[in-house]
């Protein structure tokens, strides 16, 4: 481009001028026509606020200038000698946008996105800045006094607002009108200041009435308000405070009854819960809380020769969980809803939680905990926890009883050695408990006792009972011989088929271990695995959620949880 038409523009001069490079000669960016893709537009932002003036020109790789009001912010992206100012944006892309920081009242300007070596200019883009009035102020709040029968005239005025601030009055929800309205330029200009009196005649007026000031403008269209409070003869105006708050059950707390009264005080009266504390007479309190206080407003009535004014505050007091509704232990048959309610009271706000016994799952976070349609599995211990973060905790167990059919658990395959003595056992869930518990095999049927080389013995447990086979001197018909444990109760029955499979190794083990587990998935014990107990450790090459574990020497069942 030649160097005279560069010059048209005082940017490009004021460029060359400065530092003196050829910059108007640069020509390798004009290749191919340019055009604006983004442009400033005009804008209305308040004061404080952020704002984005766009600018883009794709394909053009030359300096871009912001000017504002006529005069260049900065070459380029330097703009350092406007600290609020930033030019953001992919260069490379060609975007160049002027971001403000927080707008002043100076950035009330007209600003433009210039491409110097293209000899291209945006359109002018207007930024307006709307400026809220500073808080209004009622002249001689925030009470304002006089005798009865005088007239009220209230004066308020909003400062420093663009545009200048409206003003109004309210009293009870609702605009006073009739007030007197004026506003004055600033220097500057650009803000204004607004004055707005209201007279009010002494029928129009009452004591402890409270009266608004509102002003508002576009910037801040909601408005602010400030009040004052009419103070003529009157009852007694009352404030009751309360120090500490909040203060832990058990440890003292201070009520003042501070009160403003025309004519003044005659007497102080302090109840609890509505019912009279005697032994106080005077504006203080002092006592030592209890959860009591939290529920049971304590109250200050001040009286002065025009009648009386009563004000009540509860107290923030923290305590633990305390029991409202104690939950009940349920016995419900199988299928049926269990519904537990357990309700507690405590402060700060408590979190409930409903949990079975050794499980770490969360089965509700309120008061009642229902069980749909429950399972044999889900009998068992439930706990409801109350816990009230920094203060204390509490829970109260509960049983829940299933009725329903019996579940038999074993391992499908039991060893035996040949010759030896040997047993067969199945573990019986059942409630109510089983009536009737059957071994049988080819035609025999055995409910207890011996019959030649067989014994049936049942041991009753916590967990549920064990019955067991026992065979003296074990034959290889044994071996081929298919075995049925059968129990009965009042909603059913189940049945469990048994094989006996030979045993290798050593003799003279000292006893068998059986182990049964519990699972969510499968929902009842299940006899994971026999072990012929020849060492002190017994491996298992899988782990369920609880583990039942029976020793035939010691003829005891225990339960542990596992981890999987």
């Amino acid at each position: 481009m030649p160097l005279e038409q560069c010059w048209q523009t005082r940017l490009c001069y004021l460029l060359w001028c400065v530092w003196a490079q050829p910059i108007c000669t640069v020509t390798s960016f004009i290749n191919e026509p340019t055009m604006f893709s983004q442009q400033p537009q005009d804008l209305v932002v308040v004061a404080g606020q952020p704002v984005t003036l766009p600018c883009t020109i794709p394909g053009y790789h030359g300096v871009v200038l912001w000017i504002k009001d006529g005069l260049a912010l900065g070459v380029g992206r330097d703009l350092s000698g406007y600290p609020r100012y930033t030019v953001i944006g992919d260069h490379g892309s060609g975007e160049h946008h002027l971001r403000i920081q927080r707008v002043e009242l100076m950035d009330d300007a007209v600003f433009e996105c210039q491409a110097v070596q293209a000899a291209m200019r945006s359109r002018p883009a207007r930024l307006t800045v709307l400026v809220p009035p500073e808080d209004p102020v009622i002249s001689g709040g925030p009470v304002v006094s006089l005798r009865a029968g005088d007239p009220l005239n209230l004066t308020c005025h909003a400062d420093n607002a663009k545009p200048a601030a409206s003003i109004i009055w309210i009293r009870n929800g609702e605009v006073l009108n009739g007030a007197m309205y004026s506003k004055t330029l600033l220097r500057d200009g650009r803000r204004e200041s607004t004055v707005s009196t209201l007279y009010l005649s002494p029928s129009n007026i009452e004591t402890g009435q409270q009266i608004i000031c509102k002003a508002s403008n576009k910037a801040v269209p909601n408005g602010k308000e400030t009040s004052v409070t009419i103070d003529i003869q009157h009852l007694p105006l009352v404030n009751l405070s309360v120090e500490p708050q909040p203060v832990l059950e058990g440890h003292p707390v201070k009520f003042h009854c501070s009160a403003k009264a025309n004519p003044p005080v005659t007497l102080y009266r302090w109840a609890k819960g509505g019912s009279i504390i005697k032994e106080v007479s005077g504006d203080t309190y002092e006592v030592i809380v209890d959860h009591s206080f939290f529920i049971e407003p304590v109250s200050c009535e001040v009286t002065n020769p025009l009648g009386s004014t009563n004000i009540s505050r509860n107290v923030d007091v923290y305590f633990g969980p305390r029991m409202a509704a104690e939950p009940q232990s349920l016995q419900v048959d199988l299928g049926s809803d269990a519904v537990f309610n357990c309700a507690w009271t405590g402060n700060p706000s408590l979190t409930i939680v409903w949990m079975k016994r050794g499980s770490g799952v969360v089965l509700s976070n309120e008061n009642l905990l229902t069980l749909k349609s429950v399972r044999q599995e889900d009998a068992g211990k439930y706990v409801c926890r109350a816990v009230v973060p920094r203060v204390g905790a509490g829970e109260k167990e509960v049983s829940l009883t299933v009725n329903g059919p019996p579940t038999i658990s074993s391992t499908q395959t039991q060893q035996a050695l040949h010759g030896e003595k040997g047993q067969i056992k199945c573990f019986i869930r059942s409630t109510p408990p089983p009536d009737r518990i059957a071994w049988s095999w080819k035609e025999t049927v055995l409910e207890s006792g011996t019959s030649g080389r067989y014994t049936v013995e049942t041991v009753n447990t916590e967990e549920g009972v064990i019955s067991t086979l026992t065979m003296s001197n074990i034959v290889p018909a044994d071996f081929q011989t298919i075995y049925n444990c059968t129990a009965w109760n009042s909603f059913g029955s189940d049945t469990e088929i048994i094989r006996l499979k030979e045993q290798g190794g050593s003799q003279g083990s000292t006893g068998s271990t059986f182990l049964f587990f519990k699972s969510r998935d499968c929902g009842f014990p299940r006899c994971c695995k026999h072990v012929q107990k020849h060492t002190n450790a017994i491996t298992l090459k899988r782990m369920h959620t609880t583990l039942v574990v029976y020793s035939m020497k010691t003829n005891a069942l225990s339960e542990m949880l596992l981890l999987a």
